[in-house]
């Protein structure tokens, strides 16, 4: 909903329009939802640390992966990402027929959007409702792509059969926007195998000897969706409480090179002992409940990665079907209209003489047409070609 009302309020590709007109003209246009909910959907698509590749190209305040929230959106803007308009706009007319009527019936929206990748994977998914729920881990565009065209070549040879193992081979596994190590691969083959699985998070870090003799430990990645202010307050608690016991300063010194929390330790304790205990009681190490659950054909399914990916792929033949039926119809009306225009020319006398004798243009059509055996269309053409036409090089 928010999508069609960025292309839609007038809006151009390399403009930038008020998030407080987007969010009134998707609540105006095509869903009450309220306005806070929409501007908070908006600002998760341009978040670089919730989605690999941000659908939404942001301009100001749109938070930070401290947890501090974006700016009021009568001060922010946004635009379609490039992204966006290569990978899912350019078709999006080709589905005129498949447009419903918004809640008013003022406006059309479509029911879906034609990805030319599987975005699913790409960005991932999360939501929750009615009894079910589905976490789909962001993926990296290359390997998905990749796997994909496996499935395609395995379709063209005549005794090829694209298995689980063969995607593993291409999909590695998870690859989450804000790094981080994933511990295993037992977890990843059991969410791809059957839809559902836990994948063992844990934050990169380095242990680092100061000059004083004391060590310090540097976290430079941070588990997928761990907010990096709460994890700070969480280690000073345990700290506070003495639960981990050895740690002397504790600072953030984040910038625009990168992430980077620095814990410094006392002299006489192992920083390996320290590090276990962090894993254990924060969430240095976090646990990611893979659930592969999309709507297919407006039912709710669990898939496996193979599934996902052939059905991305019957969708996509829809698209390129749709794409090429447009083209050859755009063809084949042009073809008509210049087997018109060659009749008018190798009788162009005849012509000239009809339109210069006929009293209006609906009475010049008619005579054409029952003189030439002409459609509507090709009369129309030729009545409105121009004198500069009948020019030997035109």
């Amino acid at each position: 909903e928010i999508m069609p009302s960025l292309v839609g309020s007038e809006m151009c590709i390399r403009d930038s329009r008020k998030c407080a007109r987007i969010v009134g003209d998707t609540m105006g246009k095509y869903h009450p939802h309220g306005d806070s909910s929409i501007y908070e959907g908006l600002v998760n698509m341009a978040q670089n640390w919730k989605l690999p590749i941000p659908l939404v190209d942001p301009h100001g305040n749109f938070g930070s992966v401290d947890g501090s929230g974006a700016a009021a959106m009568r001060y922010t803007e946004a635009r379609i990402s490039k992204y966006t308009e290569d990978v899912c706009m350019k078709d999006l007319s080709f589905f005129k027929d498949q447009f419903i009527p918004n809640f008013d019936g003022t406006e059309t929206e479509p029911t879906f959007l034609p990805f030319q990748v599987p975005n699913i994977l790409v960005s991932g998914s999360t939501g929750i409702a009615v009894g079910m729920a589905t976490n789909i881990p962001p993926h990296n565009l290359r390997e998905v792509i990749n796997a994909v065209v496996k499935i395609i070549d395995d379709q063209i040879d005549e005794n090829g059969e694209t298995s689980i193992e063969d995607i593993l081979q291409i999909i590695k596994g998870p690859d989450f926007p804000t790094g981080a190590e994933i511990l295993g691969t037992r977890g990843i083959e059991e969410a791809y195998r059957t839809g559902r699985g836990k994948i063992r998070v844990r934050a990169v870090t380095n242990i680092e000897p100061m000059q004083n003799g004391k060590n310090r430990i540097i976290v430079t990645e941070l588990p997928f969706m761990v907010n990096k202010a709460r994890l700070i307050e969480k280690i000073a608690e345990l700290v506070r409480d003495k639960k981990v016991d050895g740690i002397t300063d504790l600072s953030d010194q984040s910038s625009r090179e990168g992430m980077r929390i620095c814990i410094e330790l006392r002299r006489d304790v192992n920083p390996n002992v320290i590090l276990n205990q962090l894993y254990k009681h924060t969430q240095l190490q976090d646990t990611f409940g893979v659930i592969m659950l999309a709507l297919v054909n407006n039912e709710p399914k669990v898939m496996n990665i193979l599934d996902m990916l052939k059905y991305y792929l019957k969708h996509q033949e829809e698209v390129v079907t749709r794409r090429t039926k447009y083209d050859l119809n755009k063809a084949e009306e042009r073809a008509h209209i210049l087997q018109g225009l060659l009749i008018a020319l190798d009788n162009i006398d005849e012509v000239i003489k009809i339109i210069r004798g006929s009293k209006n243009v609906q009475e010049a059509k008619a005579e054409l047409i029952s003189r030439f055996d002409l459609s509507e269309v090709q009369a129309q053409a030729i009545v409105d070609m121009r004198l500069r036409a009948l020019t030997g090089l035109e």
